[in-house]
């Protein structure tokens, strides 16, 4: 995860990012919880791969109909968050499918909650009505991140599957504001709404949103199938990144933060970015990139729960090479703290052995390699280069001249 926004504004910011990285993060503010030294991972929890819609790059293959009857139990889930709970696992975000069609989801947020575990959603918003939104905020869920993958209805709604997902997305937004729930947009920028970057940002505000999170595209689920076709070039990476960065510089941070995930090298183009600007804040921004290895989280700061308790280093990585292990077998902290796990060994590398140009790239020490789930999709081997990097086309000029 590359936070702009809290890199950008103010050295106080960044002083308590570092602070909490040195100081092992327990009790740890919301906007800290990625900088804490100590690894009780955030937890990406699919409830359930049941969706009410059927998005070309879904990176889980959901949709209707296809809900497994191996789902885990209200009273399975309920002894996972307990168990959670007693490791200090500080987050969960209840994602799917589409989370809102588990049945019990109330219940497993309001367990939460009284276990002391801070909660959020991950949704496409659809179904979140003024009753459901009331939901949200009565069960102390504390945040709704809502997809947004188009500007306009046509595009959204191409990618959605369906004629009404951006007018109820919409809706969403000012459900979530009359019952006082903090939400935020998440878009997969692809080469099908790249252009709309700047109206989705535009949307964005005038929706009240406190957060504009930009996902890029993983080869996972259905994404595998749509890679090729809507992955972007680097130029238009490096574009927007650009234009991010460019617009939490003249955003209020209490305004709306901006944020980019599953590109740890996006970090490089943020450090070369302020250090063009001579920013105040360069120096620590750069011991805290490099102490994240670019904000890469996997199996480290995050994990992934599935919706049969299956466990896999992160969301994307929901694959049988990649599987940890399952908490119906043994309790999630048990197999988070295996020291020898041959699967998190690897996410846990200081120094992992990568071919390509990743294994001599200058910048390894801040991106600490990219995405290794893409690694192994696109080349075959999870210590391959990370072939989505801006950094390894023919133009090295952030190589050459900006860091």
């Amino acid at each position: 995860m590359n936070r702009i926004t809290q890199c950008l504004h103010g050295k106080g910011t960044i002083s308590g990012m570092m602070h909490q990285r040195k100081n092992g993060g327990n009790g740890s503010r919301g906007e800290y919880l990625a900088y804490a030294a100590d690894y009780r991972p955030v937890i990406f929890w699919n409830l359930t791969n049941r969706c009410n819609l059927n998005c070309i790059h879904c990176y889980n293959r959901s949709g209707p109909g296809n809900g497994t009857p191996n789902e885990l139990t209200t009273e399975e889930a309920s002894a996972v968050i307990d168990d959670l709970a007693t490791m200090g696992v500080p987050l969960i975000l209840f994602t799917g499918g589409e989370p809102l069609l588990r049945e019990d989801i109330w219940i497993l947020a309001d367990h939460a909650r009284r276990r002391g575990i801070m909660t959020a959603l991950s949704t496409n918003g659809t179904l979140i009505t003024p009753d459901v939104a009331e939901e949200i905020k009565a069960t102390g869920i504390g945040y709704a991140g809502i997809s947004l993958d188009g500007a306009t209805a046509e595009t959204h709604n191409r990618f959605r599957g369906t004629p009404d997902a951006f007018e109820r997305a919409i809706a969403a937004f000012a459900h979530c504001r009359e019952a006082g729930v903090r939400c935020g947009v998440r878009v997969t920028l692809t080469t099908e709404n790249y252009a709309e970057l700047p109206a989705l940002i535009d949307l964005a505000e005038e929706n009240g949103a406190s957060r504009f999170c930009l996902y890029w595209l993983v080869p996972s689920g259905r994404g595998i199938d749509t890679y090729k076709q809507l992955q972007l070039s680097g130029d238009e990476v490096n574009n927007a990144l650009t234009l991010l960065y460019t617009r939490a510089k003249e955003t209020d941070p209490k305004k709306m933060e901006f944020l980019t995930v599953d590109s740890p090298q996006d970090a490089i183009h943020l450090l070369a970015a302020m250090k063009r600007d001579n920013a105040d804040d360069i120096t620590e921004a750069e011991e805290l990139v490099a102490s994240l290895k670019g904000g890469c989280s996997a199996g480290t700061r995050v994990a992934n729960i599935d919706q049969e308790g299956n466990v896999y280093p992160c969301q994307f990585a929901q694959a049988d090479e990649l599987r940890i292990g399952s908490v119906r077998d043994q309790p999630f902290s048990r197999i988070w703290d295996t020291a020898d796990h041959p699967i998190l060994s690897i996410f846990r590398q200081a120094s992992p052995p990568l071919t390509g140009h990743c294994g001599n790239c200058r910048y390894i020490a801040l991106c600490g390699g990219g995405c290794r789930v893409r690694a192994l999709r696109l080349e075959g081997d999870i210590h391959a280069e990370d072939p989505f990097c801006f950094l390894n086309g023919d133009d090295r000029s952030l190589h050459s001249s900006d860091m």
